[in-house]
């Protein structure tokens, strides 16, 4: 049955394109296709007016620059390409990601990056969220925070709650604030059992209580020295004692993708999606009628995206996306 779906897809984007570049290989299962030549990268471009690029991964990891991205960014402008920056990562909000586009030296308008944090946010806008009176608790780093700010929604936790802890005794109870109304949930080094528990209870005893997951990516880029423990970590601790599934506002939702059609006018036929997760980058692309490039320099390799165990196909990759100019 996935093999059908993918076929399917695939199909369609053959005939949307007229190429055979996004083809299909075989009846049986689509095969992504590797752009490793300039011919290749400009029949690519020849069908996209937008890229919308993941950061971790594609861009930099941790704090470090990938090679070459400055120049590829400015190929892609010079060739008229929209571009816009989506991150899961919601440690940052939209401003706090323009500063790390400044400080790594890549010149951005602050219109071009989303992150989940704003996702988390928009949500409860569009819920209005707001009118209920309620707050928000945060398991989360500054990012949510400061998004919420935005909107005037009251939040507590955080950063605030990292060095907190529960003193267990003989009919210790520990209190929270009824008046919570969402619990959002995004990558949080310094978690603790104090805001597992908090949020939990949160979530169990108040009535009509969201809970709300910017992402549940497995791992993620802190540093670009390992891979870390991702945001999965955290909602999987919190899943684990509420037995409720979150909503996710991040990738692969639609909501950011949405927002984004409706706010500059984009095609969804004419924007390439890129990322370094399957799971994420390439299902969102997918699932949201945009085409997908799966770049190598991230969590996935080759072999995996290859392998015969992988279901998930994008109908291009490329070792990095300096491949996009040709590099």
């Amino acid at each position: 049955q996935n093999a059908g779906l993918l076929v399917s897809r695939h199909s369609k984007m053959n005939a949307l394109t007229g190429g055979t570049l996004f083809g299909v290989k075989s009846a049986v299962a689509a095969s992504a296709q590797k752009v490793d030549s300039q011919a290749k990268a400009n029949e690519l471009l020849d069908g996209i007016d937008t890229i919308i690029f993941d950061c971790d991964g594609v861009i930099w990891k941790g704090d470090t620059l990938i090679e070459g991205i400055p120049e590829t960014l400015d190929y892609l402008r010079e060739q008229g390409k929209k571009v816009y920056f989506v991150t899961n990562n919601a440690r940052k909000s939209r401003a706090g990601y323009k500063k790390k586009f400044d400080d790594l030296g890549l010149q951005i308008s602050p219109e071009e990056v989303l992150s989940s944090s704003f996702a988390a946010a928009a949500y409860l806008d569009q819920v209005n969220f707001k009118e209920s009176g309620k707050s928000v608790y945060v398991v989360g780093d500054v990012g949510i925070g400061e998004e919420l700010d935005l909107l005037d929604i009251p939040w507590s936790g955080g950063p605030a709650d990292m060095d907190k802890q529960i003193e267990l005794k003989s009919g210790f109870a520990l209190p929270h604030d009824g008046n919570v109304g969402a619990v959002i949930c995004g990558f949080d080094y310094g978690i603790n059992y104090y805001k597992i528990q908090y949020a939990q209870l949160c979530i169990n005893e108040n009535p009509g209580c969201l809970f709300i997951a910017t992402n549940l990516d497995a791992l993620t880029h802190l540093t670009d020295a390992q891979e870390w423990a991702g945001n999965g970590a955290m909602v999987g601790a919190l899943k684990g004692c509420t037995g409720k599934e979150p909503i996710v506002v991040g990738k692969p939702s639609p909501l950011l993708i949405d927002y984004l059609v409706g706010k500059f006018g984009l095609k969804k036929e004419r924007i390439l999606m890129v990322g370094d997760r399957l799971d994420t980058d390439i299902v969102f692309g997918n699932e949201n009628g945009l085409k997908s490039c799966l770049t190598l320099t991230g969590v996935t390799s080759e072999s995996k995206l290859l392998g015969p165990d992988n279901q998930i196909i994008p109908d291009v990759y490329v070792d990095s996306i300096n491949a996009f100019r040709g590099a």
